[in-house]
């Protein structure tokens, strides 16, 4: 037996439960981790509100992402051994796998050995935030030295995620928020530099950090009417890169923009890149070099005991973290 969070509803964050349940036999593919902490993602607040990719099948587990240990490979399981360290990575589908457990069962192909230096904690805030930002920025824009990159809601964990690795290649990190009270936080994180969108005219902003040029790339989680400003100040040939919609509102297509300047206007996940091993590979190499030479590292917002699940979404969905959540088990 072992304690599991689940939820027999959907609702806020009050509709989840620790509740013990028997441990299940292995099937082929499989292992069995002791988890360690867990990394909380907005797809698992969506996916407990019923407002996901895909409807929860209830009573529903839920969680993407941990640090654990391996405690029991399942038939044709090769390349991990008992008691390593390892990171439980986004590469499944919520009703067929939950990582919100003391001990849980996940497909070996979303297990990865723990890079070198990390804690548990680090561990768990790593593969969603910066397979997110890796797929966008590097697999499919392409950014390179001295390429613009603006940053919408930069202060969350992919954001700060697409900092660091904008900045790992040469390029210019524009972060955006809507005051000033985090613009501290985010300089001192590596935003080159950062514009406050309720205090400053987004497009005169970017106009200037870029000399009038535009920027090349945007990566926006948040969607709806303000799509339009951030097109308004792309560069000729530019992507917008659309992630989420944490705007809730309808996003419409800046026609105008694309027209003139011949935009690339395109939604992704990090889905489009898991499931592609060459393209897995690629990012998992790449964000591992960059966590173990130091150019990127997890930003901790606050830790939860895992007793306090309810009170950690509580906290996810107020949105005053900086960073990532973590709850440890």
């Amino acid at each position: 037996m072992s304690r599991v969070v689940r939820f027999h509803r959907i609702g806020g964050p009050e509709v989840l439960e620790i509740e013990e349940l028997p441990d299940r036999p292995l099937n082929e593919g499989e292992l069995r981790v002791r988890v360690e902490a867990i990394g909380l993602n907005r797809a698992e607040q969506m996916f407990r509100s019923g407002a996901y990719l895909e409807q929860p099948n209830l009573p529903a587990q839920n969680g993407y992402e941990a640090s654990a240990v391996v405690l029991e490979l399942g038939p044709a399981v090769s390349g991990f051994a008992v008691g390593e360290p390892v990171s439980v990575i986004p590469a499944f589908s919520l009703n067929a796998y939950g990582i919100y457990a003391e001990v849980a069962v996940v497909p070996a192909y979303a297990v990865v050995k723990r890079p070198e230096g990390l804690n548990a904690v680090e561990a768990a805030a790593v593969w969603m935030a910066y397979i997110t930002a890796y797929g966008a920025l590097i697999d499919i824009a392409k950014v390179g030295k001295g390429d613009a990159v603006v940053i919408p809601a930069a202060s969350s964990s992919v954001g700060l995620a697409a900092i660091q690795i904008v900045n790992s290649v040469g390029g210019v990190s524009i972060a955006m928020t809507r005051t000033s009270a985090k613009v501290a936080a985010l300089k001192a994180a590596g935003a080159a530099h950062v514009v406050a969108t309720e205090e400053q005219d987004l497009v005169e902003a970017i106009n200037a950090i870029t000399g009038g040029k535009g920027t090349r790339v945007v990566f926006d989680p948040v969607g709806g009417a303000g799509v339009e400003k951030l097109a308004a100040a792309m560069a000729p040939g530019g992507i917008l890169i659309l992630y989420g919609l944490l705007s809730l509102q309808p996003t419409p297509f800046p026609f105008g923009p694309a027209l003139l300047k011949g935009l690339t206007v395109r939604g992704y996940t990090l889905f489009e890149i898991v499931p592609d091993m060459a393209r897995r590979e690629a990012a998992i190499s790449f964000i591992t070099r960059g966590l173990e030479n130091g150019t990127l590292k997890p930003v901790i917002a606050k830790t939860f005991p895992f007793d306090q699940i309810v009170e950690a979404h509580r906290y996810l969905e107020s949105n005053v973290q900086f960073g990532k959540i973590v709850v440890t088990v």
